[in-house]
Formats: structure tokens, C-alpha cells, sequence
């Protein structure tokens, strides 16, 4: 068999996920990182990788790091890389596969996070690697890609993770022997002052002043200004204190009783949880951090870099310590059981602080501080030799774990949705009252649903899900993402229901955006601008004609698919929060203005989205929206009034195009706006004012029969 078969064969196999790339284009790269190979096994094992030969010798491994480390990245999705280590441990080579990062739209060239990859190249798996600049003699440093620090961080956990276990599973290194993780002695409760715990260094100190600062920058070509003073240069720039706070003898005196019990309950099993006290000028929070994102000023390193997540912070109010000085920012941060934080080995904090080279980029440097916990506080294990086991826990259950506030708020918004829906014959009858109810609803869905979760739905999870099911699927694939799968669930049960509406009408956040847009242009009465009936119905199939195309692309190259539905301006308005490059930009934002002359242009003509969901819809089960028989003949007021136009002259609701807003329903049960009611009222009022003249006349007569019995002589 040819050398070229080989590699196909090989490559056929590797490139199994969505976003490979084609085959003849990743021949190249595969041969780059192996160029004396011949031969290519399959994937296999336990993280999955695929051996490479030159003959019968062993030369290394290629493999996925979203096989082996899938960890969420700025975009709370995993980067994907494609990495050659060979027998030593070396990394011959990278390519990114496939990225989500938002940033990397604003302005950033792909290629340099390619670029930034390829630095890791001949590096080995037990190298201590760490971005940005630093003094520790037995790390490696690398450059970061200004503006992307978070992604760049992930990166190099994401590569020296992977390969790390890809290294240990195939016996290129040996796993650390040590012993079960050691326990905390919960019963070490004794109190203790601030000197006593700075004292005996269960609370550590990194001190770094302006001049620390400006030496770790020396060289550098930076927009700040050296100190030239000594009083300058001994101004403090940050005094960070550090802890462990699970020993009872230190948290306690710490947090008190009743913080020290709360955090107890926030710890699942194999949690640590650490303090982190600052004064000065440096926040070693940041500014820059957003709800979702990672935290890129402070890491600890253990074998392995530690990042934390904005579900692993918890703000720090109160602290009872005796003898303790103020501090201006305090916080609690939990190292996640998947970290396998050993409490008994020593670690390393990590402080990145970084400097402007130029209005849009900067660079950073790495400052770092060691922590051993005084043995008096450990109950140390005898010593083994048995390799620790891969943590066992899957990764969505620890993404799930991470996500939870917004999982809990999401949840309860469906579930104030799934209310609105069964009382619905009820709610229209008080239109006001529901009209409040549906502006909040659109509000939430479109800050938080929207820009604060980045939970907007897409045609392309469409095209995954099909792609999935045609191919391999699996469960993990979609659980990855708690929000959007939640979402797509209840999306799911409403459309067997009821159809598209309810998603299209109330947990779309372009949607939702659209219809707020529309409702104050009516309020401050723009005039509204329509197609013709005849134009209106022909443009209604341009979305299937859109999803049909995006479909067809899918079949050949997934990757493809997704760039072409850029037709979504979702990604622009919601995801990036109209960060991007201004064709895009304009794009999005031509769409909301359409929005102000005709309501909710984008999701009646062009959302392919909505197309995929029609579609799906022709399975649902029951019409909840109720119609009468006088419905299009004669009365067409609904018709009329409908901002979708999903009402015919008939009187019929088109359940593919209806958005499920209840304003047709409202018109139903008013009997002082539909005709058909105002007729029946009316109609009513005549008999009951007949019967009360009736009345009125009887009682008349009554009284003069009275009258003359009274004065007959």
C-alpha cells in the first residue's frame, strides 16, 4: 500500500469531528509534524490518540485536545487543537482546528493564535510553560496575543494538559507517585491572631512595589513611564495576601463560624477553596472581567495551570481575624475537584500584571509566590506507589456545575413562560396586565438569555444536531453547553405542542430585541411600511431557501456551513455585543433599523432558524389559539392588526409563521374590540334594556291600578 494511502486512511480517521478541515489540506500539516513517518495507526485508547511509524519504529502520537482536555475557553466553548508529541515528549507541532473565541473577530487575525500555538512546538510535556514574561528560572515563557489574554491562557492549558495525559497514558512520562490526597484535620480548630497564621505561613505575602514592577518590564518597550525617583520607585503597588482556607484553624478565625459553614456547604467533594486580601493600586480582580469569563490576573499552578471561572468567585465582606489589617478587596476563590488540588504538596500563586505597548495592545508579566500548608494542619497518608486515576467526572458535569446560577435563572424563566402559556385564555382577558408581563419577558430574554448567557440559538446547532445524528452522535456533544441545551429542550417539547411561536415570539434574543424596537418606533407613532400580500407571501420562502442551501453546504463541510450563516446576525448583535469588524456591524445593525418600518423584518423573511423550526413544527400536537366562526368571514380585524401577518383573509393562523405574541387572543375575548363580540354585547344590551322597559311599564301600571283602587270612592 502507497505512502499517500497511508496517509489518507490515517487522516480519514483523525479529522472525525465537524470542524476538521479538508483532507487534502491537513496532509501537509500531519506530514510537518512527523517528517520521517510512513505509517499511521488508528485512533485509539484511553484518551484517544493515533500512533505514527516510520516503518515499525514508534516515532509518537497525534491527537485532539477536545478528546482529551476540553476546556471552555473565553466563548465558554472548548479550542480544539491538533497536537504531534513524539517518544520523549516533545511537541512536534500544532494547528488549530476549531475556535469560538469572539475575540479573536475583533480585529485579531486568525493566524495569530496560530502563530502563538506554534510556540509550544519542541517544547516537552514536563516543561514548566507559563504566557507572558516572568524571572522563575525553571519555567518557559511564552508570548501572549495582545487582547486575547484569556484565550491564550486556555491555550496553554488546553496543550500542556492534553499532552500531559496523552504522555502519561502511553508511558512516554510517569504519573507523580504520591499518595491518596491528603486530608485536612477538621478537627485543628484553635484560634489563632493574624500574626499567628502570617507567622507560621498558613497566610502568605506577595509584596510588589512600582520599582518590582518597571525591572520586570526592563527592556520592554511599554506606554507607562518608569519610576525616577526612589520615593516612586517604593510606592506600593500591590500588598496581596494568600491563603488556604479549608483547615478549620484558618478559616474559621478568618471567615467566623457562619462564613466558614456557609463555604463549607459551597464545597463539593474534592473542592478546595482559597482567600485572596489585597491593598494597592493593582486590582488583582481586574476591570476587564465579565460575567462567563475567566478571571486573568491570578492563577495557581500544581502540576498543572489553575484558572478560575466566574462561578469559582465569591466576594469577600467580612473577615474576623484578630490583629488583621483593612483591606480594600478580598475574595474567595474555589479550585474545582477536575484540578486534583493536592492540599498536601506545595503550589504556586501567580500574579499577572500587565503594561500598554500601544493603544490596542499590552503584554504581561508573571510575579509568583509559594505555598506549603503547615504540616501541623495535614493528616499526611503513608506513602504509596499506586499512579493516580483520571478524574472520572465528566466534563459537562463540571461545566453544568460552573453554570449553575445561570442554569437556576433560565430555569425559572421557562418556567414563568410555561405559566404565561397554560394561562393564557386568562391573561388576555387583562391586556394590560399581559402586556407588562410580555415587554419584562422580552427584556429578560434579550439581556439575559442574550448578552449576559450568549445563549441565542442558531441554525448552526441545527445543522450540528443533524450532522450528529447522520454521523456519531453523542449526548456530550450537546450537554457541553447547560444554557443552550436547556433551551433547546424546552424548544423542543414546544414545538410538539404548539409550534415555532413560542421560541420565535419569547426566547429569541434578536427576536426579542426586534420587538422591543418595534414597539417604542409605534409608540412614538413612525409610520409602519408593509409588502403587498402578493410580495409579502413570495418573500416568506426566502428563509427555506436560505436553510435549504445551508443544508447542503453542511453535508460537505460543516465548518463551511457555519461561516455561510453569517446570514444570522446573531453572532454580531447578541454574542459580541456589536464588537466587530463593520461590515458585519453594518449588517446587523441595517436589520434593526429595517425593524422600525417593518416589524420584525429579519425573522419574517430571512431567518433560517425559523424556517428549521417551521419544519419541525408540522408535528405539533394541539391549536391553542382560538378562532371563531365569524373568523375571516366577515371580520377581519385580527388579519389586520397581526405585526407578522400570520393571519389570512381567511381567518386562519399560519402556524409556521405565527410568533405566538397573543395580541389576536386578547381581540378574541374583548367584547368591546371584536366585532363579532361588540354584535353579541350589543345585542344583549338591546334585549335586557327591552326587558327593563318592560318591566318599568308593568311596574307603572301596577302603581295607577294602586293609585285608583285607593281613591275610588
Amino acid at each position: 500500500m502507497s505512502i499517500n494511502r497511508l496517509f489518507f486512511i490515517f487522516l480519514c480517521l483523525v479529522f472525525h469531528s465537524a470542524f476538521a478541515q479538508d483532507i487534502a489540506q491537513q496532509f501537509p500539516i500531519a506530514k510537518s509534524f512527523f517528517p520521517n513517518a510512513n505509517q499511521f495507526g488508528e485512533i485509539e485508547g484511553t484518551p484517544p490518540a493515533a500512533p505514527i511509524y516510520k516503518d515499525k519504529e514508534l516515532l509518537g502520537y497525534i491527537f485532539e485536545t477536545v478528546s482529551v482536555a476540553p476546556i471552555p475557553a473565553y466563548s465558554g466553548k472548548p479550542i480544539n487543537i491538533l497536537v504531534g508529541m513524539d517518544m520523549a515528549g516533545k511537541i512536534t507541532g500544532t494547528k488549530i482546528l476549531e475556535h469560538h473565541e469572539p475575540i479573536l473577530l475583533v480585529g485579531i487575525p486568525e493566524q495569530k493564535l496560530q502563530d502563538f500555538s506554534n510556540q509550544y512546538i519542541d517544547k516537552k510535556v514536563t516543561d514548566r510553560v507559563k504566557v507572558g514574561s516572568g524571572s522563575q528560572p525553571d519555567h518557559i515563557y511564552v508570548d501572549a496575543i495582545t487582547g486575547a489574554t484569556v484565550t491564550v491562557l486556555v491555550v496553554n492549558e488546553t496543550i500542556m494538559r492534553a499532552a500531559k495525559k496523552i504522555a502519561i497514558s502511553r508511558k512516554i512520562m510517569e504519573a507523580k507517585n504520591r499518595a491518596n490526597l491528603a486530608k485536612v484535620l477538621m478537627d485543628h480548630n484553635k484560634p489563632a491572631t493574624w500574626q499567628d497564621l502570617t507567622g507560621n505561613d498558613a497566610i502568605r505575602r506577595l509584596h510588589l512595589n512600582r520599582g518590582d514592577i518597571d525591572k520586570a518590564f526592563e527592556g520592554k518597550e511599554t506606554n507607562e513611564t518608569n519610576a525616577t525617583t526612589e520615593e516612586e520607585r517604593n510606592k506600593e503597588f500591590i500588598d496581596l495576601y494568600y491563603t488556604y482556607l479549608d483547615v478549620p484553624t484558618i478559616g474559621r478565625n478568618l471567615l467566623g463560624d457562619d462564613q466558614y459553614k456557609w463555604l463549607q456547604t459551597e464545597l463539593k467533594e474534592g473542592d478546595h477553596a482559597i482567600a485572596i486580601l489585597a491593598n494597592g493600586t493593582y486590582s488583582f480582580k481586574g476591570n476587564g472581567f465579565v460575567r462567563g469569563g475567566i478571571f486573568d490576573r491570578v492563577q495557581l499552578e500544581q502540576d498543572q495551570t489553575i484558572t478560575f471561572h466566574d462561578l469559582d468567585y465569591f466576594r469577600l465582606s467580612d473577615v474576623y481575624a484578630e490583629g488583621m489589617p483593612e483591606f480594600k478587596e478580598m475574595a474567595i476563590f474555589i479550585i474545582r475537584a477536575a484540578n486534583e488540588f493536592n492540599p498536601a504538596e506545595p503550589w504556586t500563586f501567580e500574579l499577572l500584571v500587565r503594561r500598554q505597548t500601544g493603544p490596542l495592545s499590552s503584554i504581561f508579566s508573571n510575579f509568583s509566590s509559594q505555598y506549603q500548608l503547615p504540616n501541623d494542619y495535614l493528616e499526611l497518608p503513608p506513602p504509596a506507589v499506586t499512579l493516580i486515576e483520571e478524574d472520572p467526572i465528566p466534563i459537562w458535569l463540571t461545566v453544568w456545575h460552573e453554570k449553575t446560577f445561570q442554569i437556576i435563572v433560565l430555569l425559572a424563566g421557562l418556567f414563568c413562560l410555561s405559566l404565561i402559556l397554560i394561562l393564557q385564555d386568562w391573561l388576555v382577558r387583562y391586556p394590560k396586565l399581559l402586556k407588562r408581563i410580555r415587554i419584562s419577558f422580552l427584556i429578560y430574554t434579550v439581556v439575559f438569555i442574550g448578552w449576559y448567557s450568549l445563549a441565542q440559538l442558531s441554525v448552526v446547532n441545527v445543522l450540528t444536531f443533524v450532522n450528529a445524528v447522520m454521523n456519531d452522535f453523542q449526548w456530550e456533544t450537546f450537554l457541553i453547553d447547560p444554557l443552550m441545551f436547556i433551551l433547546w429542550g424546552f424548544v423542543a417539547v414546544t414545538l410538539l405542542i404548539v409550534g415555532r411561536g413560542v421560541y420565535c415570539g419569547w426566547l429569541c434574543p434578536f427576536g426579542a430585541l426586534q420587538d422591543l424596537i418595534n414597539q417604542v418606533a409605534r409608540y412614538f407613532k413612525v409610520k409602519q411600511w408593509e409588502f403587498p400580500d402578493l410580495i409579502h407571501e413570495r418573500l416568506w420562502a426566502i428563509k427555506y431557501i436560505i436553510l435549504l442551501g445551508l443544508f447542503a453546504i453542511s453535508l460537505q463541510s460543516l465548518g463551511q456551513a457555519e461561516r455561510f450563516a453569517e446570514v444570522e446576525p446573531f453572532k454580531t448583535v447578541i454574542i459580541l455585543h456589536f464588537q466587530r469588524q463593520w461590515a458585519f456591524l453594518f449588517y446587523g445593525v441595517l436589520l434593526l433599523i429595517l425593524t422600525i418600518f417593518n416589524h420584525k423584518f429579519y425573522c419574517k423573511y430571512l431567518c433560517p432558524l425559523g424556517a428549521a423550526l417551521a419544519i419541525a413544527a408540522k408535528m405539533r400536537l394541539f391549536d391553542w389559539l382560538r378562532r371563531r366562526n365569524e373568523c375571516g368571514n366577515p371580520c377581519q380585524l385580527c388579519a389586520v392588526r397581526c405585526e407578522v401577518r400570520a393571519i389570512d383573509k381567511t381567518g386562519h393562523i399560519n402556524a409556521n409563521e405565527c410568533h405566538y405574541c397573543l395580541d389576536c387572543q386578547v381581540t378574541y375575548w374583548d367584547d368591546h374590540d371584536c366585532p363579532p363580540l361588540i354584535a353579541k354585547r350589543k345585542r344583549k344590551e338591546k334585549s335586557h334594556k327591552a326587558k327593563q322597559s318592560v318591566k318599568q311599564m308593568e311596574q307603572a301600571i301596577g302603581a295607577k291600578s294602586g293609585l285608583d283602587k285607593i281613591n275610588k270612592p
